[in-house]
């Protein structure tokens, strides 16, 4: 886990994949080079807890990425479990209401751990077509403002938000959430991310954590991408 806001790198290296031999493998060739591990849905259903902690003695800090979204009662007891496990933060969706955002945090709160809630907002697969699909008119930006008021007035820690967000919300909320931002590519292209910007654009807007997982584990050589990526951000600042 870190101690502070932030670890002094930036990036999480999202490895989502389901086999925890090549998680594993991925976790010891990145190990220094970034600043922690995201593990989401498909490997935790995978492997479990047990899997967790093994990636975790690797050293780094994890995230822990499951998007809980659920009755009051039901998240926080998930919260319980997910507090036990050596993981620095989790996900739940704003989406989920008030409710069920008091109940999240004060089961972390009960549970004596240092383990950060973040609020999902807007899911970077989907743009302004999409969520009117779904009955949700106006702007992304309107709406991830929205759901970030509900989730930091619910005392969560922080957000995540697109890259094309950032901007928008530490202007509404300052510099006290935690920014976690996935969508991070390094140019537009075929991706089910559809709101996505460079890794210099969303630090530079304010992120304090990117997540980044294809542009790294699917280069031929991880160490160097993310080397790469490190080295365009101390540029850029």
């Amino acid at each position: 886990m870190f101690p502070d806001r932030a670890p002094s790198n930036p990036i999480f290296c999202a490895l989502d994949r389901a086999d925890p031999e090549a998680v594993l493998g991925l976790a010891r060739q990145l190990r220094g080079r970034v600043g922690g591990f995201k593990l989401g849905l498909e490997f935790f259903l995978a492997n479990g807890p047990d899997g967790v902690r093994a990636v975790a003695a690797e050293g780094m800090p994890l995230f822990l990425d499951l998007k809980l979204h659920d009755i009051p009662n039901t998240v926080a007891g998930a919260v319980r479990a997910i507090a036990r496990l050596p993981v620095a933060m989790t996900t739940l969706h704003a989406s989920g209401g008030a409710a069920m955002l008091r109940a999240a945090r004060r089961a972390r709160d009960e549970s004596g751990t240092p383990l950060r809630l973040l609020a999902v907002t807007v899911l970077t697969s989907l743009e302004e077509p999409d969520l009117a699909a779904l009955g949700m008119t106006g702007e992304v930006t309107d709406r991830v403002l929205r759901l970030a008021a509900v989730a930091l007035e619910a005392g969560i820690d922080g957000l995540v938000c697109s890259p094309l967000e950032v901007a928008a919300v530490r202007a509404r909320f300052g510099d006290a959430p935690l920014l976690v931002v996935p969508g991070i590519r390094p140019a537009a292209g075929p991706d089910d991310q559809k709101r996505t910007a460079s890794a210099s654009a969303a630090l530079g807007a304010g992120a304090d954590i990117l997540v980044i997982g294809r542009p790294i584990t699917a280069a031929a050589d991880p160490r160097a991408a993310a080397d790469g990526i490190r080295r365009g951000l101390a540029e850029a600042v």
